[in-house]
């Protein structure tokens, strides 16, 4: 008898812990295939499947989770990691390199320490039409979709359709791998307290059909990071206005990022703005498209994106699309079209990419 009520005791602890706390394993597998042309000066094409993401979402696999601590109050983390479904490696050169943080949640909003997206990525949700596909917006500005600050605290919180945000970092990037995914600014320096630091703040109103959004993200240099700010006097500033309507069956987002990079001696001002819509066809399937400009203050090094996509869903977690897009370079622009492409400088380049979506 008494073994039983041991027995049934440790069954209603272990009942009621999983009703206190809980962990969810989630992910996307996007993999594509895509085909451009102009890939170098000689004008030569290039087929392939791109390893920096599927063509409309970047892969990734990731852990949240969250426990009850009464009064309203949760223990809440996240760990997300990118990975390249073409080879398998995994993205942003570290385990966990798109989400890594825990923190407190409760009626006043959260609180999370660690690997955080900072504000500017934040404030592009909803209204960035394309989103961080291959052919979107990151291909004019890398720093968009890969917005995450290291050694960072951020805050977040809604309150009657008013969202307030901010991030503070003591060190952006430990990561020296170069490019979008390591700038080799690791921060936390006892000889200068201000090098590699970066702070973000979010202001948006949320209104049944439509919402206002700002943000705002200044990031500094040090010794040895890459991207021209080699010292902690240098900074990189974005400033993000935009806005978002919504009906039943489409969607319409427009926004204007204004940068002053103190990293670039030849272009330091610029301004990328941007267009786009969406229809649902039918409840299966979806036309969507945007137009951006990045406009570079003091060159004619401009370069014009387009792009049309068609999305269909074959249920609620699957998905085929197909996408065709273009830029235009202006003077010696050498954008390329596909995020982490190549195009020859001046040069104008088309391509179209297909591929499948599962989300678990």
């Amino acid at each position: 008898m008494k073994k039983s009520l041991i027995i049934a005791a440790a069954a209603f602890a272990a009942s009621g812990a999983q009703a206190q706390s809980n962990v969810t394993m989630y992910g996307i597998i996007d993999a594509a295939v895509e085909y451009y042309n102009n890939a170098d000066a000689a004008g030569n094409s290039l087929t392939r499947m791109p390893s920096l993401g599927g063509g409309m979402f970047p892969s990734r696999l990731g852990f949240r989770g969250a426990e009850d601590l009464g009064g309203g109050m949760k223990a809440i983390f996240q760990l997300e990691n990118g990975f390249a479904p073409d080879t398998g490696t995994l993205g942003q050169n570290r385990l966990f390199g798109r989400q890594a943080w825990v923190g407190l949640s409760g009626n006043w909003g959260q609180v999370t320490f660690g690997r955080n997206y900072n504000m500017l990525n934040i404030s592009t949700y909803d209204v960035d039409i394309i989103g961080p596909s291959q052919y979107g917006l990151g291909s004019l500005d890398s720093f968009i979709p890969n917005g995450r600050s290291d050694n960072s605290v951020a805050y977040r919180g809604t309150f009657s359709g008013v969202t307030l945000g901010g991030t503070y970092s003591l060190g952006r990037d430990t990561s020296s791998a170069g490019g979008p995914a390591g700038t080799g600014c690791a921060g936390e320096s006892v000889t200068d307290a201000i090098a590699c630091r970066e702070w973000s703040a979010l202001l948006r109103y949320d209104a049944p059909g439509y919402a206002l959004i700002s943000a705002y993200d200044r990031i500094y240099g040090g010794a040895g990071a890459a991207n021209g700010l080699n010292s902690s006097d240098k900074t990189d500033s974005r400033a993000h206005i935009a806005a978002f309507l919504k009906r039943d069956d489409w969607k319409l987002g427009v926004g204007i990022i204004n940068r002053n990079n103190q990293g670039s001696a030849t272009q330091p001002r610029s301004n990328l703005i941007y267009i786009g819509a969406a229809y649902n066809i039918t409840p299966f399937f979806t036309l969507d498209g945007q137009v951006a400009k990045l406009d570079y203050r003091a060159t004619n090094n401009d370069s014009a994106q387009v792009i049309i996509r068609g999305i269909y869903n074959l249920s609620k977690r699957s998905a085929v699309y197909v996408a065709a897009a273009r830029i235009n370079n202006s003077g010696a622009a050498a954008v390329a079209l596909s995020a982490g492409g190549s195009v020859g400088a001046g040069l104008n380049q088309t391509g179209i990419i297909t591929g499948i979506k599962h989300t678990f």
